[in-house]
């Protein structure tokens, strides 16, 4: 199998309704803006995630149109930053080729990028590993440490900021409330206390994926290949991106991550926070419906409660 996007994403607002969008609507689009790429099969990726209706199309390349609001800034920010960002990363991220503007009643802009081959990292494969494990810190830090000169010009007007853990505590809490069935209530408001009194981030702003979850990792005969997603590139505190140390890792090799990545306790309480925030939107949104994502982000709260 090889895929391009693809796990059920846990941003605010992904399960909002969205323009219809079907084979023929991508056709039309990519005929009448891409036409050297006109005669080219298009075949539907599903599940693709919550955010993006994703077409294989041909062999080499990818076609992603977003679902909904939240995720319109996606194909802009990925075609500024990833051309620049790709020589620096470890790991390889998409490619993109081209943007396409709306059209046919389709309302935003959407993605053309290369295909990535690989499967979606599982935690039956690579929770143990601490290859993928210090793989992983490498990728965050050589991220952290990319430094363009010209960040101010070529933002293009984007919003590179992210959310804040603060933004999230009216949600959380009600989901904590939710769910007080399946998890332990007093220990989940502990954490969330405890990550929203921690020291904040108090060094110049770095660089965070700011979705950095298993089903944004791709594997390659079981060893991590890519990274892909990057709706949430931005600049500030990393700590979000500590969300992957819950969602794929055991103990042991979250301990072997922590360490390579060099987190400090404030860092890391924040990062618990971060991966408690986000399961509880994702399991209070998904889980009724969805088994894989019930386990998923049940493993994701347990880990992070643990820390």
């Amino acid at each position: 199998m090889a895929t391009d996007g693809r796990a059920a994403e846990s941003r605010p607002g992904a399960a909002e309704a969205g323009p219809r969008i079907d084979a023929s609507l991508v056709g039309r689009l990519v005929d009448a803006q891409f036409p050297q790429w006109a005669e080219l099969p298009l075949t539907l990726l599903d599940p693709a995630g919550s955010d993006h209706v994703i077409y294989r199309m041909g062999e080499d390349l990818s076609v992603r149109l977003p679902r909904h609001a939240g995720a319109i800034g996606q194909a802009l920010k990925e075609s500024t930053w990833l051309p620049r960002l790709a020589p620096h990363l470890p790991l390889a991220v998409p490619e993109p080729v081209g943007v396409g503007r709306p059209a046919f009643g389709y309302p935003w802009p959407w993605a053309v990028s290369r295909w990535l081959d690989g499967e979606v990292a599982t935690v039956d494969a690579l929770a143990d590993s601490y290859e993928a494990a210090e793989k992983l810190a490498g990728f965050l830090t050589a991220l952290q440490g990319f430094a363009p000169r010209d960040i101010a010009a070529g933002d293009g007007g984007q919003d590179l900021t992210g959310g804040s853990l603060a933004d999230r505590d009216r949600a959380t809490r009600a989901a904590i409330a939710r769910v007080e069935d399946a998890f332990d209530t007093d220990a989940m408001t502990a954490l969330w206390d405890a990550a929203l009194g921690a020291p904040a981030w108090d060094r110049p702003p770095v660089w965070f994926h700011g979705d950095f979850h298993t089903g944004n990792l791709l594997t390659v005969d079981g060893r991590l290949s890519a990274v892909i997603d990057f709706g949430g590139l931005g600049r500030g505190d990393p700590a979000c991106d500590l969300t992957i140390a819950f969602t794929l890792m055991s103990a042991a090799s979250r301990a072997v991550f922590r360490t390579a990545l060099g987190v400090d306790e404030a860092t890391w309480t924040r990062g618990r926070g971060w991966a408690l925030a986000t399961g509880l939107n994702a399991y209070t949104t998904y889980a009724a419906v969805d088994p894989r994502v019930a386990a998923q982000t049940t493993r994701q709260i347990t880990a992070a409660l643990v820390g």
